[in-house]
């Protein structure tokens, strides 16, 4: 089934950008973020290793990890342009000259084409968005910066010990929007506590703001976290599969159609998680939701009529 039909697919979106598939070569710094500082242990969904799965470790040099997983993905898929994607942790979180070092680094690297830097919105200040810039204009790459918001709920967020609220969110985006980058918002649909009603204001509130790409992720407990403690003794409990599903169906439709789709459900190795996409593949799962998409008429933007002054049209 084409999935085009339904929603903007991240890899036809890099595909008429660089005419040519692009991959992502993950590399992991040797760093943490501010919600493990003093004793705490960060977000309660954030194991220990963070989200690097598919990274090499943190204490090989970024140009090595850039070429050991070159190698490989041009070996595996004859690629020739990719994107540096710095995963791990918050990416930001360290001092400006140290960060310059590191973006410098692969920005540098033969066939880059591309920045992508995770980090957290409180996270995010104009020197290091000037310093990426110029990085920017000097090596000729793009620019993507994805932040995690998780959900629009800002009980939600506390509830989580997300360490922010909303109102850092929406400060990053518009001070990211000044520049010429793109924003990538991370997304978790069925966060313990949160509604269909707060996927449908989540949605709304990444269109508003125009995050140009979304990635989202269907909740997984991963090992030795907060969450997975209150999973094993029964204080929280994730949605079924079938709920899930028609979350993300309406996220869908209430999101922005010019916003690109990068991700619908999670990716996690099965050994690191107790708890995974319902037991199912993330095709699968895929191939569910568009089946659905299908069977009721359900493509992105469907939704999107709640931007400039709706209720006037009643007038």
């Amino acid at each position: 089934m084409n999935e085009n039909k339904y929603y903007r697919v991240y890899s036809e979106y890099l595909k008429k950008i660089y005419h040519q598939k692009v991959y992502k070569l993950p590399v992991n710094l040797p760093i943490t973020c501010p919600n493990r500082l003093g004793g705490r242990k960060g977000c309660a969904f954030c194991a220990e290793v963070g989200t690097g799965f598919e990274a090499m470790n943190s204490s090989i040099s970024v140009r090595e990890q850039l070429e050991t997983t070159k190698e490989k993905i041009q070996r595996k898929y004859k690629a020739e342009k990719f994107i540096a994607y710095f995963q791990n942790y918050t990416n930001t979180f360290m001092p400006l000259d140290q960060f310059e070092t590191y973006m410098r680094e692969a920005a540098s690297f033969p066939d880059i084409v591309e920045l992508s830097i995770s980090t957290r919105p409180d996270c995010i200040r104009d020197d290091y968005l000037e310093l990426l810039h110029k990085i920017q204009l000097e090596y000729d790459v793009r620019i993507t910066i994805e932040l995690g918001l998780q959900t629009a709920n800002y009980h939600t967020l506390a509830q989580i010990q997300r360490g922010h609220g909303l109102a850092e969110y929406i400060d990053s985006v518009l001070r990211i929007h000044r520049y010429p980058f793109e924003v990538c918002t991370h997304l978790i649909l069925n966060l313990p506590g949160d509604t269909m009603q707060d996927v449908i204001e989540t949605a709304k509130i990444v269109s508003v703001l125009g995050s140009e790409i979304v990635k989202l992720h269907s909740l997984y407990i991963a090992r030795n976290t907060v969450l997975s403690k209150a999973y094993e003794n029964g204080t929280i409990q994730i949605c079924s599969k079938e709920e899930y599903l028609e979350r993300l169906l309406t996220f869908i439709a209430y999101l922005d159609p010019t916003i690109v789709v990068e991700r619908l459900f999670s990716r996690v190795p099965e050994e690191e998680a107790i708890f995974s996409n319902w037991n199912t593949s993330w095709w699968k799962l895929k191939d569910e939701a568009l089946t659905r998409m299908e069977e009721r008429g359900i493509y992105q933007g469907k939704e999107f009529h709640y931007r400039n002054g709706p209720a006037l049209s009643k007038i």
